[in-house]
């Protein structure tokens, strides 16, 4: 048989610290063999030349070789060379003698291979002061093949827990890691294993301490953890999101003394799921904040989207009709056949699609609704359909649209009058003036020739007063005509609202009408054309006088602010209010909310223009039910202060 290769073992030597008592006498040799033959241990007597002179049985089963044989071989034939020097050296360090001194050692078998086998020395001397040996032979054959298929065990799974692409760890209940992978430690961004096994996993580890407190304690209770999702930081302060997956590591008390388990980086995965959900977020956002209704239903009919459009449509809520309502109820009869024709055929669009046709749909109170439909057919990844979806726009307003521009196309008309009656005023006007003029001159020198008690004197007086009084009239139709430009001054805004309230206050619609006037008697001079002024004054005046049907209370106040060197007026009524759709269009020429005849929707564009030609900004606040405020603002005249 041939011997087997092996390397040699390393020397180990293990000494005891207790004297071998040498026992001088002579113990009967039959009793020392029976005694040797006993035990498991293989047992070989040698003297100072390394000859053996005593083997036992197990001897002889560890060597191979029968007793006969090794009692004509040395001790040194049956060790490889490497440990033939450790029996040798034996012998020269006196300071060993009665000591124990173990190694392992391959013994050369008598079969030629090399056995694994431990094997202790002890010295002695005899009483003839002669050298003896004593020489202990276990075979470790076995326990050396299980050493080395644990070793070969360890090192696999040493490979699989570094092999592995997540973070491995056990670590210990106060908080360190006892041992890691190096997945751990790259998930993490540390390089050094040594400075990473020192670290505080709850401060430096944990984004949110109490996650550690948490995992500890869902342990104790539960036994284990399994995906908790954690936030990390990385060695940079980085965050990172992992499951964690944990067990205890008991003692035999069967007390928790340390955790092993688990990290597994899922940032990447948690920032597609966001994205995704933030993609399906804006979708839904923007299927549900669109103004037309937005159904989509499949090939069976049932409706599986319905939008807050749609609900706003008709008057269904998304409660009501996902899965109870079929689609073809929201048509008024055929229609849904009719639409699913069109959907299929190539002369609508294409097939599978529907470009904006007219058709009407029923809400839920039965009304028919005319609404513009654009529809689309859904198919799967084998091309059959599986779904349809419409977009419903309200074509009321349109309609309702369609009907004020005819309202307003009649208010053109009446606008086109006023410009002609503009037009035909001036040339009245200009043709007044010239002879006014000349019954002017005429009267007032007719006056200067006479006597101061002559009675013509106060006829004559009065054809200027009446004269005068005509050109005013002239002055005003020029200025509608837009035939002069307006003087601006100094002007007293206290006495512009005066002026106007003193024309208005007599007249029928302010009869029931309480006025508050909360008038700033300092305030400073404005620089502007009163006429036009008072003509946006009154024009707010009276509708506020009309938004009250003539029963309220109009509370008008002047205030000044040095701060931005402005003048604000502000008129509050107490009356109906203004819906918030028309807050923004007020101001639109042509627009009213009046009868079709009964105003031009010319008054507040006009206030509109003269405020801004002064420099001046007018704007509104109002809502239904709570009465309205217009206010003014305007710039202080540079030559006034408040002293």
């Amino acid at each position: 048989m041939m011997a087997r290769k092996l390397s040699p073992l390393p020397k180990k030597r293990k000494k005891t610290t207790g004297r071998l008592t040498l026992v001088t006498k002579r113990v009967d040799s039959e009793m020392f063999e029976a005694i040797a033959e006993l035990g498991n241990d293989g047992i070989l007597v040698f003297d100072q030349h390394h000859r053996i002179e005593y083997a036992n049985r197990m001897a002889s089963e560890i060597t191979g070789y029968s007793n006969e044989q090794l009692l004509k071989m040395t001790i040194l034939d049956l060790l490889d060379k490497p440990h033939q020097s450790f029996i040798e050296d034996l012998f020269i360090h006196p300071e060993w003698y009665g000591e124990k001194t173990c190694t392992e050692a391959y013994v050369i078998t008598a079969e030629g291979e090399l056995k694994e086998a431990e094997i202790c020395i002890a010295l002695a001397r005899s009483s003839h002061e002669m050298m003896k040996g004593y020489a202990y032979l276990k075979d470790i054959t076995e326990r050396k093949r299980f050493e080395r298929e644990l070793k070969a065990s360890e090192e696999k799974l040493r490979r699989l827990f570094e092999r592995v692409r997540h973070g491995l760890f056990i670590s210990s209940k106060e908080g360190r890691f006892l041992e890691c992978n190096q997945a751990l430690l790259d998930m993490l961004g540390y390089d050094d294993k040594k400075d990473f096994l020192r670290i505080d996993i709850t401060r430096e580890v944990y984004a949110n301490p109490k996650d550690r407190e948490t995992f500890m304690e869902r342990i104790q209770r539960e036994g284990f953890v399994q995906d908790m999702e954690v936030d990390f930081k990385k060695k940079s302060g980085e965050k990172i999101t992992v499951l964690l997956t944990g067990y205890p590591i008991k003692n035999d008390s069967g007390d928790i003394v340390g955790y092993e388990g688990i990290n597994l980086d899922i940032t990447e995965r948690k920032r597609i799921e966001d994205e995704l959900r933030e993609a399906n977020e804006f979708f839904r956002n923007l299927i549900e904040s669109s103004v037309d209704g937005i159904i989509a239903a499949d090939m069976t009919g049932n409706i599986m989207i319905f939008n807050k459009g749609a609900e706003v449509l008709t008057g269904f809520t998304a409660e009501e009709v996902i899965g109870k309502i079929h689609i073809t109820q929201i048509y008024p009869p055929g229609v849904a056949k009719e639409v699913m024709k069109r959907l299929r055929s190539p002369d609508y669009g294409g097939v599978g699609k529907l470009l904006p046709t007219q058709f009407n749909v029923v809400n839920k109170w039965g009304e028919e609704i005319p609404i513009q439909l654009s529809a689309s057919l859904i198919y799967d990844q084998k091309g059959q359909e599986m779904a349809t979806v419409g977009i419903f726009t309200d074509l009321r307003p349109r309609v309702a649209m369609e009907k004020k521009l005819q309202e307003t196309h009649l208010q053109l008309v009446n606008s086109e009058k006023m410009a002609s009656l503009g037009k035909l005023a001036a040339g009245i006007a200009h043709e007044i003036n010239n002879p006014l003029g000349g019954i002017l001159i005429y009267a007032s020198l007719m006056m200067e020739d006479l006597p101061e008690d002559d009675p013509k004197r106060a006829d004559l007086a009065r054809i200027v007063q009446e004269a005068g009084r005509c050109k005013e009239i002239v002055k005003s139709l020029l200025e509608f005509a837009r035939q002069t430009e307006p003087k601006k001054e100094p002007t007293d805004i206290n006495r512009a609202i005066q002026d106007g309230l003193f024309f208005l206050v007599n007249q029928a619609l302010f009869h029931n009408i309480r006025i508050v006037k909360e008038l700033d008697p300092s305030l400073p001079l404005v620089h502007g054309n009163a006429s036009q002024l008072k003509q946006v004054f009154m024009n707010i005046i009276v509708n506020a006088a009309e938004a009250m049907h003539g029963n309220g209370t109009l509370t008008i106040k002047t205030s000044f602010s040095s701060d931005e060197n402005k003048v604000t007026i502000e008129f509050t009524d107490t009356g109906e209010g203004i819906p918030e759709e028309n807050l923004s269009r007020i101001f639109d020429p042509f627009f009213t909310t009046k009868d079709v005849g009964k105003g031009t929707g010319l008054g507040l564009a006009t206030s509109f223009g003269i405020i801004e030609e002064h420099g001046g900004r007018i704007n509104v606040k109002s809502k239904v039910g709570e009465g309205a405020t217009f206010s003014i603002e305007l710039p202080v005249h540079l030559e006034t202060s408040r002293g």
